[in-house]
C-alpha cells in the first residue's frame, strides 16, 4: 500500500458533480481520505450545479417548522447542513469531510486529484470554464459511462477531458447501481487507469549488458518525457506536466487507496478503453435483452443474447482498438461481464426495452412516460455505433448491435432477433 513516506506534500481531492453517482462516489472519496491523511487532505470538495429547494416531505430531514422545509434554500447550503444531498442521494449520510462548493473553479483549485461524475453533455462547456483554474499537473479520473460514437470515430469520454483540459485521464466502470453503492451494499469496480511514464519515480535502463542494466548514469529519466500514448497507441496530442516530487505518485496504488472501501471492491487496470467501451456497448445489449423478455421467451432466451452481445463486445474493442484493449476486460472485470448482467437483469435500457414489447409501443415512448424526461443511452448508443460501423463497411461483423438497431427503427421485427444473430439477411 502507498504511504507518505518522504513526500512534503499530500493530493487534494474535488469530485466534479453531484447527482446521484457522483454524490455516492464522493462519499466514498471523503471516507477514503479521512483515513489515508498521510496522503491527501482530509477536505473533499465537491463541486454542485447550485440550485434552490425546500426539504421535501419525504426526507428524513423533513420538520414542518424548519426553515429549511418550508422555504427554498440552495442545494449547497441544504448539503453542508445536513450533510446529506437532499434532492439526488436523499437519506444517505456523507461525510463531514465532504464540502458542497457552487464555484466550480474554487472547487478545483489546487486539487492534483479531479474525480468527474457528471452528463457527458456537459464535458465540454465544464472543461472550458476549468481552463486556467486547475493545477497543470492534476490528473483525473472520468466516472462517466460510455463513449462518444460518431461515423469518423470512437472517443472515449476520458481522453475528451484530457484534450480539453491538458491532462491525463483514467475511468471508471463497473455494475454499480448509486443507491446500493451508497447504502453500503457490497459491490465493486473497475478503474482503469495507465500512468503517463513521466509520472514515474523510477529511472528505466536505455540499455542492457549480458551483466545487467548498465550503470544509472546512462538511465532514461521518465520525468523528463512530456508525451504519453492514447487509448489507440497513438502519440497523444497532449504535452503533459510533471508532477512535483514532494506529491506521493499517482499510481495503482493510490487510486485503489482513494476508491477501495470493504463494501466497494476495485481493481486497478491499465485498459481505459476496454472499460470505456464495456460501458457503453453493454447498453445495447441490455435493450436486446429487453426485447426478447417482452416477448416472454425466458432466461435462455437471454442468456444467448448476453452471450453472443458479449463477444461482440470484444470484437469491438479489438478492431477498433486493437493497440490497447484487453480481451480479459471484457470477460474478467466488473466494468465488462458483470456490467453487462446487471445491465441486462434490470437496468432502465433492459426494463424499458421489456415493457415496449409487453406495451406493444415503440421505446421512445416508454422512455417519455418512464424516464421523468431522462433519456435511455442504449438507443442512441445503438444509432451512432450503427453509423460508426456502416461507414466502415463492418455492418456484419456485428449481427447482435446492428440488429438491435434495426429493430429500434421498425425496419425488423423483435421476432427476428435469433434470425438476425445468425446473421440471416432480413
Amino acid at each position: 500500500m502507498a504511504t507518505l513516506g518522504a513526500y512534503s506534500k499530500k493530493h487534494k481531492v474535488t469530485v466534479v458533480g453531484s447527482g446521484n453517482w457522483g454524490s455516492a462516489i464522493a462519499k466514498i472519496v471523503a471516507e477514503n481520505t479521512k483515513e489515508h491523511p498521510d496522503l491527501f487532505e482530509e477536505e473533499v470538495q465537491m463541486w454542485v450545479f447550485e440550485e434552490e429547494i425546500t426539504v421535501p416531505k419525504t426526507s428524513k430531514h423533513y420538520h414542518a417548522g424548519s426553515k429549511f422545509s418550508t422555504q427554498p434554500h440552495k442545494l449547497t447550503k441544504l448539503i453542508n447542513h445536513f450533510h446529506d444531498n437532499v434532492k439526488y442521494l436523499p437519506d444517505i449520510a456523507l461525510p463531514t469531510n465532504l464540502i458542497a462548493n457552487p464555484s466550480l473553479q474554487e472547487s478545483v483549485h489546487d486539487s492534483s486529484i479531479l474525480i468527474f461524475n457528471l452528463p457527458h453533455q456537459f464535458i465540454g462547456g465544464l472543461c472550458d470554464q476549468m481552463k486556467g483554474h486547475i493545477l497543470p499537473y492534476a490528473r483525473g479520473i472520468s466516472c462517466i459511462k460510455g463513449v462518444s460514437v460518431d461515423s469518423e470515430d470512437v472517443r472515449l469520454f476520458s481522453e475528451s477531458i484530457g484534450d480539453k483540459l491538458g491532462i491525463y485521464c483514467g475511468a471508471l466502470s463497473g455494475a454499480n447501481i448509486a443507491n446500493e453503492v451508497a447504502q453500503e451494499k457490497f459491490s465493486e469496480t473497475t478503474i482503469a487507469y495507465d500512468p503517463p511514464p513521466m509520472d514515474s519515480r523510477n529511472p528505466t535502463p536505455k540499455a542492457t549488458t549480458p551483466q545487467g542494466p548498465t550503470p544509472s548514469s546512462s538511465q532514461l529519466d521518465l520525468t523528463a518525457i512530456n508525451e504519453h500514448k492514447d487509448s489507440r497507441g497513438k502519440t497523444s496530442k497532449v504535452k503533459l506536466i510533471v508532477p512535483p516530487s514532494d506529491l506521493p505518485p499517482i499510481d495503482h496504488n493510490i487510486i485503489k487507496t482513494l476508491f477501495h472501501r470493504p463494501y466497494f471492491h476495485v481493481q486497478v487496470v491499465s485498459d481505459v478503453a476496454g472499460v470505456s467501451l464495456g460501458g457503453a456497448l453493454k447498453n445495447i445489449v441490455a435493450i436486446a435483452t429487453g426485447f426478447v423478455a417482452g416477448l416472454g421467451w425466458g432466461d435462455n432466451a437471454k442468456a444467448a443474447v448476453m452471450r453472443v452481445g458479449l463477444l461482440e463486445m470484444v470484437k469491438f474493442g479489438k478492431m477498433f482498438f486493437s493497440n490497447n484493449v484487453q480481451t480479459k476486460t471484457f470477460t474478467e472485470e466488473s466494468a465488462g461481464v458483470a456490467d453487462l448482467i446487471t445491465s441486462c437483469s434490470g437496468g432502465r435500457n433492459y426494463r424499458c426495452a421489456k415493457m415496449s414489447v409487453e406495451r406493444k409501443v415503440s421505446i421512445q415512448e416508454v422512455e417519455k412516460e418512464e424516464l421523468n424526461g431522462q433519456m435511455l443511452q442504449g438507443t442512441s448508443t445503438a444509432e451512432e455505433v450503427f453509423h460508426f460501423l456502416k461507414a466502415r463497411g463492418k455492418e456484419s461483423e456485428f449481427p447482435l448491435l446492428v440488429g438491435t438497431y434495426r429493430i429500434l427503427q421498425g425496419e425488423v421485427s423483435v421476432e427476428d432477433l435469433p434470425d438476425l444473430m445468425e446473421g440471416k439477411k432480413k
